[in-house]
């Protein structure tokens, strides 16, 4: 059995979440052994990070290496191992997160966050990248709903609107892997692409 590799994209507010348990299942359903786990976070160490990286001020390129820190281990400990045994593997976020959150948000030179992905993963990515796009008045007033909201959740407009963005051309530069889901449109809808999109990897 080959393992696949996918991942959950998007800004705070667009709808991610929702849709991952239904993947989860559906690949179960055909027979699949089936990991979810998530970024920052997936191991006991991962979480320890997640918890310092969402509610700890600290320096940009801190925050950047402390995300891959997290992900070597998370890839160490759970994605490669899982991938190695045949098994599907979703991740709420991965390293394209990075680059739309430290890159497009916070500005830190994509250069370095390219040197960093290199060194952490230079031959692994995602087999198929789902990436949840709304409009950002759309995703904050989801967020203004919800629950107490972290560091990143309580960044302005002009935040997201660059990581919106950043996210967006990292679609374009791998259309390989990426697919653009329109968040805007009811979860039955998504779910009918999203069966489509999996059954062809």
């Amino acid at each position: 059995m080959v393992g696949k590799f996918i991942t959950f994209e998007g800004i705070d507010g667009a709808g991610k979440s929702t849709h991952i348990a239904f993947v989860a299942d559906l690949l179960k359903a055909q027979g699949k052994r089936v990991v979810v786990t998530r970024e920052p976070g997936g191991t006991p160490l991962g979480e320890k990070l997640r918890d310092l990286l969402l509610h700890e001020k600290m320096h940009l390129e801190t925050e950047a290496l402390l995300m891959f820190a997290a992900r070597r281990e998370h890839l160490a400990q759970v994605i490669e191992p899982a991938l190695a045994r045949g098994d599907w593997v979703i991740s709420d976020r991965f390293t394209d997160a990075t680059f739309a959150y430290q890159g497009g948000g916070r500005k830190l030179a994509i250069d370095k966050l390219t040197a960093l992905e290199q060194w952490v993963h230079p031959n692994l990515q995602p087999d198929l990248t789902l990436l949840f796009d709304v409009p950002l008045e759309v995703a904050r007033a989801r967020l203004d709903a919800t629950r107490e909201l972290d560091k990143f959740e309580q960044e302005k407009a002009d935040f997201f609107d660059a990581t919106r963005r950043e996210y967006l051309r990292r679609a374009a530069e791998f259309p390989g892997r990426f697919r653009v889901i329109d968040s805007t449109r009811s979860i039955p809808v998504i779910q009918e692409e999203l069966a489509s999109l999996v059954r062809g990897i």
